[in-house]
């Protein structure tokens, strides 16, 4: 029996917590941009100016990554984009900072948008989770400079990649709450599952991506099997721990 389509209220509420989260996201990126203006006295016209400036050179920044690789220093990118890197550092603090401001570019032009139709479809819950799994790798797949460029980053320089994943494990919380609620099942572990599935899963397309010895649909199915299987077993104890580590679900006998 095919799974029913999911709720139209839990498309809803995954999509206005992604919306939120990167609004959320936006703001912390560009604060600082904004404050540096407003301390140095100048006029409302000159921190527009700034913005729009920033934004100009983050979108020269994504087409040099494109082409020079996810290593491109401040030199090459300044070169490729045609300013000198004085200029970058005008309005850039680093490249960390650089990297932030193309991070959000990416995730609000490229990867939310993609993620947030896969989430607004009518469709079974299985149909779903294997959709935006595949969305998600094939976004990577196709751009994978400026993945690594912007979400692959070490740890101490990815502040900005981190709150992007916290915006992917907000929508899926939301998601999981929605459908867990409507099976009557309990939802206080949904916070908890939304973010170990959405690490797994950065995790391991940020190994992939940096040797793909597999194709993007090989490693969505992969993928897609690891947390469907997850969710059967959650939904099948009724979201309750203790109930699940009662009666696990068994392993199939080996066969002679």
């Amino acid at each position: 029996m095919p799974n029913p389509p999911i709720p139209t209220s839990a498309a809803r509420a995954a999509v206005n917590a992604a919306a939120t989260l990167t609004r959320e996201l936006e703001q912390r990126v560009l604060t600082p941009a904004v404050e540096a203006v407003a301390s140095d006295g100048r006029k409302q016209r000159w921190e527009k100016h700034k913005l729009d400036r920033r934004a100009e050179l983050t979108a020269g920044t994504v087409e040099a990554v494109r082409v020079l690789g996810p290593d491109a220093g401040m030199d090459d990118i300044a070169r490729h984009i045609g300013v000198s890197k004085t200029v970058l550092y005008r309005y850039f603090t680093d490249k960390n900072d650089l990297a932030a401001a193309v991070t959000l570019t990416y995730v609000e032009s490229t990867i939310m948008p993609r993620l947030i139709e896969a989430l607004s479809g009518d469709i079974g819950d299985y149909r779903l989770v294997r959709a935006v799994i595949s969305v998600y790798v094939e976004t990577v797949s196709s751009d994978p400079n400026v993945y690594r460029f912007t979400m692959a980053r070490p740890s101490g320089s990815r502040p900005v990649a981190a709150e992007a994943e916290k915006i992917f494990a907000g929508a899926l919380e939301s998601t999981l709450e929605a459908r867990l609620a409507a099976r009557g099942a309990q939802t206080g572990g949904a916070r908890t599952w939304a973010r170990a599935m959405v690490g797994a899963i950065t995790l391991a397309v940020e190994e992939w991506i940096a040797v793909p010895d597999r194709t993007s649909h090989d490693m969505a199915e992969e993928l897609t099997m690891l947390v469907w299987s997850g969710l059967v077993g959650i939904v099948g104890a009724g979201g309750d721990p203790e109930r699940f580590a009662a009666d696990p679900p068994k392993f199939p006998p080996i066969e002679d």
